[in-house]
């Protein structure tokens, strides 16, 4: 049966139950989320003007790095048991279930340790030979590696098992609470600085994954307890070789700006430039909660051949994400400066760098969830070759853009970045899915059907 046959089906028994179910998740999603956003931003504040944009700025440089290793730490397990979790689960294949979690687990945390390793080795070679500054905060931050891989990779493991509070609410709203209070329980009898702050934050982080793990272990069904677990390596791989790529190039997106400005301009220039991205982050919080919940949806649709749900699930969730993405962007355009001046003073320099980022962040939402929806339906391959080439282009604009304009040339080889990979990837959904995952789609289908 071809793809226009299947645009052809209805699944009248389908669609409501799992727009429910979209509805219901995002709820929590997005309760979680914002929550999450309150409590780190807030913290951020904080921060910056407990110790200054140059501290703020080396400990936003060592956990931008943390974060940088931490995918390529992951092995691409996290996009990949997204994938074969809910799969395994419609076909009750308990053995190939119980064999993913157990082998990605341990893959990935001996994986991360040797990453921490090697970057220990070598910020020490650079400390000597090319006086690197900084060296103790970065070898710091650089063994938050292994509980920020795991991390990443037990939270798609709660997702696959559509556990959304699970998933969610650990890192999101346990860490940064306990973040909190061990750094400012610290501060009653110490100064703060970068180092004792990054301390702080791996040492919530691995009682927070802890925690988690505990809690994951008693959510999988019973049934995976009484069986042997069965390796798929060769089916597992084939597609956690493409997600490194495609995690390691998504990674260059989202963090080359931040690692490059520090090489480029300084500590101080990485705080400034962190302000802004971080709240231009709020735009795409619904986008975030919404593929939240979402992504192994795509998975179990298309599996079953529903790609009449698939593009109702598709429509609906980019109708409820993009205008209250549009609401929070303008707002944050109007108000740039007062929200800045928030972090302090010299953090006001950065509000055209606001700007350019919301407008890309923009273009993200309006896309929809284009990158899942190839990942999640055995079309991964396109999707990594079209962010591995805009996260070379992403380094080139960022090596022009910081050298030109400073942290605006960040900003704007950024958004330029991000719109360049969300509109090619929509144009390979539409061409490999026959679905139309955009805003515009969305409006004008209704239109279009009269």
């Amino acid at each position: 049966m071809n793809k226009k046959q299947n645009l052809q089906q209805t699944a009248p028994e389908t669609t409501p139950p799992l727009l429910t179910t979209l509805a219901r998740g995002a709820s929590s999603a997005l309760a979680v989320q914002i929550l999450n956003a309150a409590l780190n931003y807030g913290f951020q504040v904080f921060l910056a003007q407990t110790i200054g944009a140059t501290e703020y700025g080396v400990y936003e440089y060592a956990t931008t790095l943390a974060t940088f290793l931490a995918f390529p730490a992951s092995l691409g397990f996290p996009t990949t048991v997204l994938r074969f979790i809910p799969e395994y689960i419609i076909k009750q294949d308990w053995a190939h279930l119980k064999g993913i979690v157990r082998g990605s687990w341990l893959q990935t945390l001996i994986a991360s340790l040797i990453i921490s390793c090697i970057s220990t080795g070598v910020l020490l070679w650079l400390e000597v030979y090319y006086k690197l500054e900084n060296t103790i905060a970065l070898i710091i931050g650089v063994w938050g590696v292994p509980f920020l891989a795991i991390a990443i990779l037990q939270q798609q493991m709660a997702r696959g098992l559509h556990r959304i509070i699970l998933a969610l609410a650990p890192y999101m709203v346990v860490y940064p609470i306990l973040f909190m209070f061990i750094t400012m329980l610290w501060s009653v009898g110490h100064s703060l600085t970068s180092y004792n702050v990054l301390f702080c934050s791996i040492l919530s982080l691995l009682i927070v994954t802890v925690g988690q793990l505990i809690l994951l272990r008693l959510s999988f069904p019973r049934e995976i307890n009484y069986v042997k677990s069965s390796y798929a390596l060769g089916q597992w791989w084939k597609v956690a070789l493409v997600v490194i790529f495609l995690d390691g190039s998504n990674v260059i997106l989202n963090q080359a700006d931040t690692l490059m400005i520090g090489g480029m301009l300084g500590v101080k220039a990485v705080g400034v430039y962190g302000a802004a991205f971080k709240t231009s982050l709020w735009v795409n919080l619904l986008l975030t909660s919404i593929n939240s919940i979402a992504a192994p949806m795509f998975a179990s649709l298309y599996v079953k051949g529903d790609m009449v749900g698939l593009q109702k699930l598709v429509s609906t969730s980019v109708k409820w994400m993009f205008f209250p993405a549009l609401t929070v962007g303008l707002g944050m355009i109007i108000f740039a400066e007062p929200i800045l001046r928030m972090f302090g003073e010299e953090f006001v320099s950065a509000k055209f760098v606001l700007i350019a980022l919301i407008l890309g962040q923009l273009v993200n939402v309006g896309a929809g969830s284009v990158g899942y929806l190839l990942q999640m339906t055995g079309h991964q391959n396109q999707c990594a070759v079209v962010v591995g080439i805009s996260a070379l282009v992403n380094i080139v604009l960022n090596l022009i853009g910081i050298r030109t304009l400073g942290i605006l040339g960040a900003a704007l080889a950024t958004a330029f970045s991000m719109m360049l990979w969300n509109l090619w990837l929509h144009r390979l959904v539409v061409k490999h899915l026959g679905i139309r995952p955009s805003i515009v789609a969305a409006l004008l289908t209704p239109c279009m059907n009269r």
